[in-house]
């Protein structure tokens, strides 16, 4: 099992810069809400008499923004406007949250990391408000330095909340590392210069991530701690 110092070797850049930084996402990444995720579309596609879909077709059209997934999976938004399943959407999710766990060993990984002494953030595609009631929920909040979210529920792009992200704080980004579980998540990395590693227990699945050339990881307990 490679320790997180050996995976960060991997995907440095020739001149080997030290990593002392890591951004996570949170959904699919820590979060494990792919069930809770399936089980909403599929309720809100049954209620407009269209097929409803398994993980394994979720996870190879799941994708970033959100709206394209919607039309992927059957939605006619040219009969309903975006926001109205959107909103659904959200507002069962929100109630559903409650019964989701973190994935395994997130805990660990993260007092772990803490404890090595790097920083640690969220960059995230939840709404902002929901996003940090759902972290300190979940016990977790003092391992990160700040939280960032959306100021809406339809998941756009995080690149520019990266780039305030790197610039308030202070990141230098041939240091930060992102983790998470979505191409979305790589094309950000590349967007604000840092480094990513994929992990292929979330949104998408593993031949999805592989594809773009990042280093990908099966669950959290691959970056050793």
């Amino acid at each position: 099992m490679p320790h997180l110092s050996t995976v960060m070797k991997i995907v440095c850049d020739p001149l080997k810069v030290r990593f002392d930084s890591i951004i996570w996402d949170w959904n699919g990444t820590l979060l494990d809400d792919v069930e809770i995720a399936i089980s909403i579309i599929n309720k809100l596609l049954l209620n407009r008499g269209l097929n409803p879909i398994d993980r394994r077709r979720y996870l190879d059209v799941f994708t970033f923004p959100v709206r394209e997934y919607y039309l992927k999976i059957g939605f006619d938004l040219e009969k309903e406007p975006f926001e109205i399943p959107a909103s659904q959407f959200i507002s069962a999710y929100n109630v559903a949250l409650e019964s989701c766990c973190l994935h395994h060993n997130a805990g660990k990984v993260l007092s772990g990391i803490k404890v090595a002494g790097f920083r640690q953030f969220i960059l995230s595609a939840m709404e902002q408000k929901q996003l940090e009631k759902s972290v300190f929920e979940f016990g977790i909040a003092d391992f990160f330095e700040d939280l960032r979210g959306l100021d809406n529920h339809y998941a756009s792009s995080k690149v520019e909340n990266g780039k305030l992200l790197l610039e308030e704080k202070g990141l230098n980004p041939e240091h930060t590392l992102l983790v998470g579980d979505t191409i979305h998540d790589f094309e950000v990395a590349k967007a604000i210069g840092c480094s990513c590693i994929l992990i292929a227990h979330g949104h998408q699945s593993k031949a999805r991530l592989v594809s773009t050339g990042a280093n990908v990881l099966d669950n959290l307990s691959e970056l050793g701690f």
